[in-house]
């Protein structure tokens, strides 16, 4: 799209204001500040005019029980039976949510390369990739690895894998790829920008990790391996098994569309979301959307109904992502403090919420399916979360955890 068709683009949407210091960039600048404004979604702009997101009402919510402990360690060889196997004939790949950074932890690098060591050095990558060699070492095959980066970590994330050698993972089967990125806005929906020849921009979400798959090409890597199955995960749950077999046998012999593993909730208003059924379908409910007769409900047995919280490790059949990928996501409106820069070019950093970004999240793919397999794991064995530097979901909780699994820290 060359510059008087942008010209004419911002005009019909009153966004003209960014290219007021058009004439002051080089030609590399004024080329990537037009690329820029040629990738705007410009539906999400109406949603803030509309004053409302595209989320809809909560349908009918029902509890969702799970395929719980008990019953897989009963039905363990079997489910492990159908999971190697298909693990040989690498039809089920990895997708690692790595776009983000670990400001919260206050580290200004991509939060995968955080170190949780004590004594040694021990990177979240680094646990990522040596649960994955667990499995890699079991079935003798090479799981192929997508890592989805953002436009602010990409480089230093692929540096670092270089860099370290990928931990000992085969890196012809690692593949990374960028999030998508959607624009920011003020309150009056108007584009920010945060330099002169850049716009505000900010990864749209983890539910945009297949699309963003999808227009990387590396969908065509998969069907020359045969991939049939995804599964995703997140950075910072340092004690995760990715693509154990009993639970890629138990999604696939369960004839779901996917799997969610899930812990049993710490108490009955623990903050995570919980696996249920909307009008008859798979869905999350978010902690803050439940009643306190939902939070508290059980059954006769006295078990917590709402019990079973998900911890972001999914695994997708790939035809239902085809299926799925060119519907309309629900998108998120989430108010942020945005950094930018003003009528005077200054940048400025704000101390509270000044605007919006746009968010699609994983939770809204799990209701586009039509059926989940909830596959229940042990909170101690498999959920280390590390979101703060202290306290609850933290470097501390994890590194004690670690310490509990046998993981030299």
């Amino acid at each position: 799209m060359d510059y008087q068709a942008i010209c004419a683009m911002l005009e019909e949407h009153g966004q003209s204001h960014l290219l007021k210091y058009y004439d002051e960039l080089t030609e590399e600048q004024k080329q990537s500040l037009l690329e820029q404004i040629a990738d705007i979604d410009w539906k999400l702009l109406d949603l803030v005019h509309s004053h409302k997101s595209t989320e809809e009402s909560r349908g009918h919510l029902e509890p969702l029980g799970a395929l719980e402990v008990d019953e897989i360690e009963k039905r363990r060889e079997e489910f492990e039976a159908i999971g190697i196997q298909a693990l040989k004939e690498q039809k089920v790949g990895a997708v690692l949510l790595a776009g983000g950074q670990g400001t919260r932890l206050g580290f200004d690098k991509p939060k995968g390369m955080f170190n949780v060591g004590v004594t040694r050095t021990l990177y979240i990558f680094e646990c990522l990739i040596h649960n994955l060699m667990d499995v890699v070492k079991r079935v003798d095959t090479w799981v192929p690895l997508y890592i989805m980066t953002s436009e602010k970590n990409h480089e230093d994330t692929t540096r670092f894998f270089e860099e370290q050698n990928y931990f000992g993972y085969n890196k012809e089967y690692v593949h990374f790829f960028k999030q998508r990125m959607a624009p920011s806005v003020d309150y009056n929906g108007k584009l920010l920008m945060e330099a002169k020849d850049r716009l505000s921009l900010s990864p749209n979400g983890n539910g945009g990790w297949y699309s963003s798959l999808r227009r990387s090409g590396l969908t065509e890597d998969m069907k020359k391996k045969g991939v049939e199955w995804l599964t995703v995960f997140a950075v910072d749950n340092v004690l995760q098994r990715i693509n154990d077999p009993a639970y890629v046998g138990a999604v696939i012999q369960s004839g779901c569309d996917c799997g969610g593993k899930v812990v049993r909730k710490a108490a009955p208003d623990e903050r995570v979301g919980v696996l249920c059924l909307e009008d008859k379908k798979p869905s999350i409910v978010e902690y803050y959307e439940m009643t306190d007769d939902m939070i508290h409900l059980r059954d006769e047995k006295g078990n917590l109904l709402y019990n079973f919280g998900v911890i972001l490790n999914y695994m997708f059949k790939v035809d239902c992502l085809e299926a799925i990928v060119n519907k309309d996501m629900p998108v998120h409106i989430v108010e942020k403090k945005i950094p930018y820069i003003n009528e005077a070019g200054e940048l400025v950093k704000p101390e509270k919420p000044n605007g919006y970004k746009f968010e699609e999240l994983v939770l809204d793919m799990i209701h586009l399916m039509d059926s989940c397999l909830p596959y229940e794991v042990v909170r101690e064995k498999e959920f280390a979360p590390i979101k703060n530097s202290t306290g609850v979901d933290s470097v501390e909780s994890a590194r004690k955890l670690l310490i509990e699994n046998g993981v030299e820290i």
